[in-house]
C-alpha cells in the first residue's frame, strides 16, 4: 500500500492550489484520510480530515479557504486551497488510516509535496 501525493507548487497569495493524493495497493478499506503540513521550524500539524463517510474537520488557520474531499471509488483525497497567504508555505503531506486485503490497519503517509506561496 502507498500514497502518491500531487498537486503542490508555487503560487501568488490570494492564488489557489489543489492537492490530489491517491492510495493504491491491495485495499481493503479506508477509514479517515489528511492532510498535514510542516514547515523546518514547527512540528506537523493536521490542516483537515475527512472520514469514510464524509464528516470534515478542519484547522482553524484553513477554515472558510480550504476543502477537503475524497472520491472513495477512486481512493483519493483532494485539498483544494482558496485565497492563500504566505504562511500556507509548508511541505504538505497526506494521511490514510488503511485496512489492507491482508495484514493489520495503520496509518500511511504520502511523501510531501510543496507549498510555496509568494509574491
Amino acid at each position: 500500500v502507498q500514497l502518491q501525493a500531487s498537486g503542490g507548487g508555487l503560487v501568488q497569495p490570494g492564488g489557489s492550489l489543489r492537492l490530489s493524493c491517491a492510495a493504491s495497493g491491495s485495499i481493503f478499506t479506508i477509514n479517515d484520510m489528511g492532510w498535514y503540513r510542516q514547515t523546518p521550524r514547527k512540528q506537523r500539524d493536521l490542516v483537515a480530515a475527512i472520514t469514510s463517510g464524509g464528516s470534515t474537520n478542519y484547522a482553524d488557520s484553513v477554515k472558510g479557504r480550504f476543502t477537503i474531499s475524497r472520491d472513495n471509488a477512486k481512493n483519493t483525497v483532494y485539498l483544494q486551497m482558496n485565497s492563500l497567504k504566505p504562511e500556507d508555505t509548508a511541505v504538505y503531506y497526506c494521511n490514510a488510516d488503511i485496512l489492507p486485503v491482508r495484514g493489520y490497519g495503520m496509518d500511511y503517509w504520502g511523501k510531501g509535496t510543496q507549498v510555496t506561496v509568494s509574491s
